[in-house]
């Protein structure tokens, strides 16, 4: 009876100095990696505050270790405009938050909401509220708009074409605020109070969109339409006719 008792003894002691270990050994791992300072890069939809608390919830919501190993190139399913997040520990109490947004080919007007998509046509999100640096694509028909679907335009290769526009406005530091098809062809560009008929000539788009920064430059504070239907490869010169748009 003596050895067992002295048995039970030893395990008792086991079992407690294992759940003393334990204890110390959360207490340490909450108290050194317990968040104290967030940087947060690459979001543009939402604060450093809103990012915050969508990383940080839940139970060990602010421990760094945990977050890193949570948030390690996460694709992200719930939360519209956000692709990937990715945090990493600068030291046991910092950490970043790294947004990856969904690459946005523009939007449309449906109703009263601003329907964003991407550049395949898929609608990534429908908003009451204007996100700026995205531009307007209007000259689209569809009769409906269903979230995670693409949108239903008549001719879908339409969204290879905003998508090859956008690229090219990128290129040129150019921000668009709407791009307008006519007959799912003609293109034409909005600049505040400049209009830019571009045409369907689609082998020397590039070529117009690489003058637009030094005309617009020069059409500052003038309202009317720069007419560049046919490209002018000799001279570069069109025609800009005044008139209230």
């Amino acid at each position: 009876m003596y050895k067992d008792k002295r048995k039970w003894s030893i395990r008792l002691a086991i079992v407690v100095l294992l759940a003393g270990a334990l204890i110390g050994g959360l207490y340490y791992f909450n108290r050194t990696y317990t968040v104290k300072t967030v940087y947060v890069e690459g979001s543009f939809h939402y604060t450093s505050e809103e990012i915050q608390n969508m990383v940080m919830d839940g139970m060990f919501g602010n421990n760094s270790l945990y977050l890193s190993i949570k948030y390690k190139n996460k694709d992200v399913q719930d939360i519209p405009f956000v692709d990937v997040m990715n945090v990493s520990v600068l030291s046991p109490d910092t950490i970043k938050i790294t947004v990856y947004e969904k690459a946005l080919a523009g939007y449309v007007k449906y109703l009263d909401s601003y329907v964003y998509f991407d550049k395949d046509g898929y609608v990534v999100e429908t908003s009451a509220l204007k996100t700026e640096g995205i531009p307007q694509i209007t000259g689209l028909d569809f009769d409906y708009v269903v979230l995670g679907k693409a949108l239903p335009v008549e001719h879908p290769e339409i969204f290879s074409d905003i998508l090859s526009i956008t690229k090219l406005l990128n290129k040129y530091a150019l921000k668009a605020d709407k791009i307008h098809f006519k007959n799912t062809k003609d293109i034409v560009l909005y600049f505040d109070e400049v209009k830019v008929a571009l045409g369907n000539e689609s082998n020397y788009l590039e070529d117009k969109i690489m003058l637009l920064p030094t005309f617009l430059e020069n059409l500052e504070g003038k309202q009317g339409t720069l007419n560049m239907e046919i490209y002018d490869g000799k001279n570069g010169k069109y025609t800009f006719h005044k008139e209230n748009l």
